[in-house]
């Protein structure tokens, strides 16, 4: 297995797959919006290599509201406001990571690029309709996803934060992977207790340098220009 072909090509055959995006299909076809665009719905697997792969973050369902989800869990556009559960992220690694500087935008692509694969469990949502979109096959296919890249791949390390993500951990295999869990980034999770103080970020690579692995530089350049090839 070299590359995100080989892995999803066989899981978007599957009924649960073809369900999920022929119904997201068929939603913009009836006029309502549905985020992310087309365009970036696979932006997870097109924006990190596989042959770079180390991190699996697992989000729940996209941003709902307009100019928010662009295919990568809790990564927004430059230019758009830093949702609160990203802002939270944020805090914990400048208390996590040496050096961290909050940056002026919620742009994650470049731990993507680094290998962090920012996939949510769900795909898609309709616009204003957090949830909307669970239930239609997208849980089936990124259960797969996950199962596969356990069975395939050696020394990942996958990210669960709230009850939606743990789920799936059930998938991954503890012998071969690390799994860092916490509570959910979003308020009213995070401000209960469990999310912060983890240190998910060190940790993560800690795991990677104990296995030879670069670690990935979660520092994110302060100021962009709007454009999202960073």
């Amino acid at each position: 297995m070299s590359n995100w072909k080989d892995i999803i090509g066989p899981l978007k055959k599957t009924d649960a797959f073809i369900h999920a995006y022929n119904y997201q299909k068929l939603q913009r076809q009836k006029g309502i919006n549905v985020f992310p665009p087309q365009k970036d719905l696979f932006n997870a697997f097109s924006y990190t290599p596989f042959s770079k792969l180390k991190v699996v973050i697992i989000g729940q369902d996209p941003y709902h509201e307009k100019g928010q989800a662009m295919g990568l869990s809790f990564s927004v556009p430059v230019g758009t406001p830093i949702p609160p559960s990203l802002r939270n992220i944020y805090r914990e690694l400048q208390s996590d990571i040496p050096g961290f500087e909050i940056p002026n935008h919620g742009n994650l692509i470049p731990w993507a690029r680094q290998g962090v694969l920012l996939l949510n469990a769900v795909l898609s949502v309709d616009e204003n309709m957090a949830g909307s979109h669970r239930g239609i096959g997208w849980e089936e296919f990124t259960d797969d996803v996950i199962m596969t890249l356990s069975e395939k791949c050696d020394n990942l390390v996958f990210i669960l934060w709230g009850g939606y993500a743990q789920k799936k951990g059930s998938r991954i295999d503890p012998s071969k992977h690390l799994i860092l869990t916490g509570a959910h980034p979003s308020p009213l999770s995070a401000n209960r207790g469990g999310f912060f103080g983890n240190h998910y970020f060190s940790r993560t690579n800690q795991y990677l340098l104990s296995k030879d692995i670069s670690p990935i530089d979660w520092r994110l350049p302060l100021f962009l220009d709007g454009s999202e090839e960073l």
